[in-house]
Formats: structure tokens, C-alpha cells, sequence
């Protein structure tokens, strides 16, 4: 278990692939792939993913220093947790994605890809989460990311569309956890985080940790509270209360790019959480235009360079 980002950018197994410390037991099931068992686990599961996208390296590097403090007995783990980086050959070229775009492909959708290296480790880890749930029962999955552009808000988290309501433990650890909003889903997708929710009942969420940067370039302390929210919530302690009451934004509507005709009418610079205004001409794809409908919509995840078929953009409002 130690050096476990190590051996998975080296491509490597390690030579024991299961092994206890005095807290747990731990087993390599597949590349970047470990399931931690304590010796006597009171709380409820959860599975902790990251690197899901190649190229976001910040929550990968917070996710390997927790699993050092594991390793050396620093945090005493309270739950089954099963430690999942997403996409290693993606990782280790520095790249979002090597073929298609992972987090489309969850919950069966990988079918309806080319086949891939990607479409191969989606069926995978679809399968490591089924493994690891169906024993597991009630859990938390926290897919861990960084956005592509900069925000106005630096950590916010994104929440699959579910039938039944948050659990606001759930919620609460959010704010917690520094989050400064909250986005909700109305309509299916192809997130890891929405397998899980879909398939298992997890209260699940995508956290967005501030912006993509290469290996050794992050400024992991901006990411200090959620960092220590993540350790409380291994050991079962009790997280800061930080009062906080993060925004909460839903989807209005999503920008889909169709086909090369499409022009998304903003900037590089445009930041994710930028208002617009009721009536402003979003993109434009052929004959259909995207406009604001409400009297307020925020962009997030403005993309005009994603495949023909795929989401160029999400555009919110603000519930309370």
C-alpha cells in the first residue's frame, strides 16, 4: 500500500498485493486500485476517487498524502474505504483523457464508445465499485477533480441527479469541507459519481478543487480544510463546524456541442460561476441557439473543444 501513486504512475504491481498494519487490512485488487479494512470499523463505507481525468493532479496528490498518513497510523481509520485513481495511463501522460472523455462513460455508457484503454478501465472500475459496494452497503463516494478553467468559486462540489434527497450529514460535511457552492443535476449522466448514486443509493458528489495543474505545481494549502475534513472523516471524528452556507445552483439547461458549426459565444478567460444576463446569446450550432431563459444563468464547465455529441457547458441557477 505504501508508495501507492508511485507504483501506479510507474505501472507497476507491487510484489505483495494484500498486507495488514495494526489498524487495517489492505488489498491491491487492480492499478490504482486498494481496499482498506479496519480491524474494527464503526462507520459506514466510502469510496475515495481521483484522477478520473489525467491531467488533475492536485486531489491525486492530496489523496496519496491520506494514504501515507494511513500507512504510518497518523489518521485511525474508522470505515471500510476503497481508493481509486481513475485513469493511470492518462496520469502518467499528463493528459485529461488519452481517447475519450472517462466521466462519460459510467453506467454502461463506455458500450457506446470506440473501444478503448478508456472504455476498458470504466468497465473496470464499474466493477471495483460493485465489488466493494455490494459488501460494503450504505456509503459515501467522493470523486475528487480540478476544473479546466479558473472560478469564482475555487471548491465547489456537483451532485448527481437522485430520486430520493440528500442526507444533510452529506450536505453539511460539504460546507465543512470549505465548498463555497453546491450544483445539482437534474437529468441522468455519465459521471462516476452518478454510477454510484444510480446503481447503490451513495450519496455521491464530484468535488471541484480548484484549477488543473501538472505533478509539483499545486498549491495544496488552499485545499487545507477540505484536506482535514477528508482526514476527520476517515478517523469518525467530528469535522470544524466552519458555519459556512455554501450558494446552491441547479441546472438549467445544458450546451451541446452537435456539430462542427458550433460556436460558444465566450472567452478562454470566461470563469466558471460568470452571470449572464436573460436573452444573452450563449452558442449558436447550426440552426439552434442557446439563450439565457431565466432572468440569471451561470456558466460552469464552458468547453467549446469537446466531441460532437458532448456537453460544451452547463448553465445554472440559483435555488435556496
Amino acid at each position: 500500500m505504501q508508495e501507492f501513486l508511485a507504483y501506479t504512475l510507474a505501472g507497476e504491481t507491487p510484489a505483495r498485493r494484500c498486507g495488514e498494519t495494526a489498524q487495517f487490512r489492505w488489498t491491491w485488487w487492480d492499478e490504482g486500485v486498494v481496499e482498506l479494512v479496519p480491524h474494527h470499523a464503526t462507520l459506514p463505507a466510502l469510496v475515495l476517487s481521483a484522477g478520473i481525468h489525467g491531467n488533475e493532479t492536485a486531489p491525486v496528490e492530496m489523496l496519496d498524502a491520506l494514504m501515507e498518513a494511513l500507512h504510518h497510523g497518523d489518521i485511525a481509520l474508522a470505515r471500510p474505504l476503497l481508493v481509486i485513481l481513475g485513469n493511470p495511463a492518462a496520469l502518467r501522460a499528463g493528459k485529461r483523457y488519452l481517447t475519450d472523455d472517462m466521466n462519460r462513460m459510467f453506467s454502461g455508457r463506455w458500450q457506446n464508445f470506440p473501444e478503448s484503454g478508456e472504455t476498458r478501465r470504466a468497465c473496470v472500475l464499474e466493477h471495483c465499485v460493485e465489488r466493494f459496494l455490494t459488501c460494503a452497503g450504505p456509503a459515501w463516494h467522493l470523486d475528487m477533480h480540478t476544473a479546466i478553467r479558473s472560478s469564482y468559486h475555487p471548491r465547489f462540489g456537483v451532485f448527481p441527479a437522485r430520486k430520493t434527497p440528500y442526507e444533510q450529514a452529506f450536505l453539511g460535511w460539504m460546507g465543512d469541507a470549505g465548498l463555497q457552492a453546491l450544483v445539482f443535476h437534474r437529468a441522468p449522466g455519465g459521471t462516476f459519481t452518478h454510477f454510484s448514486s444510480d446503481h447503490f443509493d451513495a450519496q455521491s458528489c464530484t468535488l471541484e478543487l480548484g484549477k488543473a495543474q501538472p505533478f509539483g505545481q499545486n498549491d495544496l494549502t488552499q485545499f487545507d480544510v477540505t484536506k482535514a475534513a477528508l482526514r476527520a472523516l476517515l478517523a469518525g471524528e467530528a469535522t470544524e463546524h466552519l458555519n459556512a452556507q455554501p450558494l446552491r445552483y441547479e441546472v438549467a439547461q445544458q450546451i451541446t456541442r452537435q456539430s462542427e458549426a458550433f460556436v460558444l459565444h465566450m472567452s478562454a478567460q470566461t470563469q466558471n460561476f460568470t452571470a449572464f444576463a436573460k436573452g444573452t446569446v450563449l452558442a449558436e450550432d447550426g440552426a439552434t441557439v442557446y439563450r439565457v431563459e431565466n432572468d440569471t444563468e451561470y456558466v460552469l464547465f464552458p468547453n467549446p473543444n469537446v466531441a460532437l455529441g458532448l456537453r460544451a457547458g452547463l448553465m445554472l441557477k440559483e435555488i435556496t
